[in-house]
C-alpha cells in the first residue's frame, strides 16, 4: 500500500511565498504520528508532505491521501482534495477543522476522521484494504495515552524545520476560554501519558533538546512535577507552552529549570483582567504578570508572550497599552494575533447571533485577519493596531530594551526567532492589507454595537 500523507499550509506560513522563517517553525507531530499508526501487516511506503516547509508535489501514484487541516487551511485542503479524487485517489479528511464541521468536510473526501486517530486510522487504513472504507470514523481519546507509538520524524525534510524534535506529554486543556477552539473539537479531554514513555521518546532524539507541543502541560501539577524531576538526568535543553501556574508554584518552576527548560510560550491574551474573566481566561492574573516573567528569567526561562485584541472590553488604547508592557516586563518573544471565531467556539456562536462576523472565509481565519466586527472600533482598526503593534516590539529600539533582560544562558535562541519574527512584522501589512466582507452577511456598525 501506497499512502500520501498532506499539511496544506495557509498563505502566511507556505513555504516560499509565505513570511515564516525556518527560524520559527518546528516540525507538528500530527502526521508523522499517522505514519506511526498505520498497520505492520498492510507493508505500506509512507510519504509526508507539509507546505509549509516545501511546494506539494501532487503528481504522484498512491493508494490512499490522508490531508490534515485546520480552520485557515481548510480551503486549501479541500482544494487539494478536490483536484486528487478528481483523478482517482482516494482522500482521508482529517484534522481539527473536520472535526468541527464535518459535514462540510464530508464533501470534499471519500472519508472523513474526527477526533484524536490512534484508534480510527488504524481501522480506516485495514477497511480500505479489504475495500469497505466507511465515510466517517471517530474514536474518542481516552483517559490516558499509554502505548502511544514513537512518530516517524524521519519521513520529514529536516532542513525546512528548527527542530524535529516535537514531542507530546499530555494532551487537551481543562480550561473552557471562549476563543479557544481545543475545549470545542475535544470537549472533556485531559490526558497524560506515562512519564517513562516519555522518557524513553526523549531518549531517541538527535541531539539535546526537544519542543514540548502539549497546550497546557502543567495543569496537573503532581504529574508536571513527576516529568520534571524524571527529565533531570536526560541533560536535556526544552521548550514547551505554559500557563502562568509556572511561575506561581515554586518547587514546579525550579523542577522546570532544573529539567532543561529554556523557553515557554504563555498565552497571556492581554492585560486587562476585565477581559481576561470575560474571556473565561480567569485563572490568570494580569497585575501579577510582570512578577511571573521576572521569575522566569531568574530561572533561567524565557518567555514567547502571546497577546490577542480584538475583546469586547478593550478599545483603541490597547495596542499601545500591550506594547509598552511588552518592552516594560522584557518580553523575550511577544507574538500578537486578532481574536478569531473558529467555527463551533463560545466566541464563534455569540459573534454570529448578534450579527458580527464578516464572512466565513475560512482562509482567513488564521489568526491575523480580521474576521468580525469588533464592538469598540472598525475591523480597519483593529487591523491596522494589530500591524502597529507587530512592527513597534519589533524596531530596533524594543528589540534590545526587551533582550536586555533575557537570561545571557539562552540569548542565542531568543536571537535568532525575535530575527525571524522581525521579519514577519515587516512584512505581515503585505498579507493583510484588505479586509474582506461578505455582502451576503450583514455587520451592524461599531455604533450600534457600542450602544448595546
Amino acid at each position: 500500500m501506497r499512502i500520501q500523507l498532506i499539511s496544506p499550509a495557509g498563505e502566511i506560513h507556505r513555504s516560499k511565498t509565505g513570511i515564516f522563517k525556518r527560524s520559527l517553525r518546528y516540525a507538528p507531530l500530527t502526521l508523522t504520528t499517522l505514519a506511526a499508526l498505520v498497520p505492520e501487516e498492510l507493508d505500506a511506503e509512507v510519504i509526508i508532505q507539509d507546505e509549509g516547509v516545501e511546494p506539494l508535489d501532487l503528481n504522484f501514484s498512491a493508494d490512499i491521501v490522508g490531508i490534515s487541516a485546520i480552520t485557515g487551511t481548510a480551503p486549501r485542503a479541500y482544494e487539494i482534495a478536490d483536484q486528487l479524487r478528481s483523478r482517482g485517489h482516494t482522500v482521508v479528511l482529517g484534522g481539527v477543522h473536520p472535526t468541527l464541521m464535518p459535514d462540510e468536510a464530508q464533501l470534499h473526501a471519500d472519508a472523513i476522521v474526527t477526533g484524536y486517530a490512534e484508534t480510527s486510522w488504524p481501522k480506516l487504513l485495514r477497511d480500505f484494504d479489504r475495500d469497505q472504507l466507511e465515510a466517517h470514523y471517530s474514536k474518542s481519546t481516552g483517559k490516558d495515552l499509554e502505548g502511544l507509538p514513537i512518530a516517524n520524524r524521519h519521513l520529514l525534510k529536516k532542513k525546512g524545520y528548527a527542530t524535529i524534535n516535537s514531542i507530546e506529554a499530555t494532551r487537551g486543556c481543562p480550561h473552557k476560554c471562549e476563543f479557544c477552539v481545543v475545549p470545542t473539537a475535544w470537549s472533556g479531554i485531559y490526558t497524560r501519558r506515562p512519564v517513562e514513555e516519555v522518557i524513553a521518546e526523549l531518549r531517541t532524539f538527535e541531539g539535546k533538546h526537544a519542543l514540548f507541543i502539549d497546550l497546557s502541560p502543567v495543569e496537573d501539577v503532581a504529574y508536571a512535577k513527576a516529568l520534571y524531576r524524571a527529565m533531570i538526568p536526560l541533560k536535556i535543553r526544552w521548550v514547551g507552552l505554559a500557563t502562568t501556574r509556572l511561575a506561581e508554584d515554586t518547587e514546579l518552576l525550579r523542577l522546570a529549570a532544573q529539567s532543561g527548560c529554556k523557553g515557554v510560550l504563555i498565552g497571556f491574551e492581554s492585560i486587562d483582567q476585565n477581559t481576561l474573566n470575560g474571556t473565561r481566561k480567569h485563572f490568570h492574573h494580569a497585575d501579577k504578570y510582570s512578577e511571573y516573567v521576572k521569575r522566569l528569567h531568574d530561572h533561567g526561562i524565557g518567555i514567547q508572550g502571546c497577546f490577542v485584541f480584538g475583546f469586547d472590553d478593550e478599545d483603541e488604547s490597547i495596542f499601545e497599552q500591550t506594547v509598552e508592557f511588552v518592552d516594560k516586563a522584557k518580553i523575550d518573544l511577544p507574538r500578537y494575533a486578532v481574536a478569531t471565531p473558529f467555527p463551533g467556539t463560545p466566541l464563534y456562536k455569540r459573534l454570529e447571533s448578534q450579527g458580527r462576523l464578516l464572512h466565513r472565509n475560512w482562509s482567513l481565519y488564521d489568526v491575523e485577519h480580521v474576521v468580525f466586527q469588533p464592538k469598540q472600533m472598525s475591523p480597519e482598526r483593529l487591523q491596522e493596531g494589530l500591524q502597529w503593534s507587530w512592527e513597534q516590539s519589533y524596531s530596533w529600539p524594543s528589540f534590545f530594551r526587551r533582550l536586555s533582560g533575557a537570561p545571557w544562558s539562552i540569548l542565542p535562541l531568543w536571537l535568532s526567532t525575535n530575527f525571524g519574527y522581525r521579519f514577519f512584522a515587516r512584512k505581515l501589512p503585505s498579507k493583510t492589507d484588505v479586509i474582506f466582507r461578505d455582502p451576503r452577511i450583514a455587520s451592524p456598525s461599531p455604533l450600534e454595537l457600542v450602544g448595546s
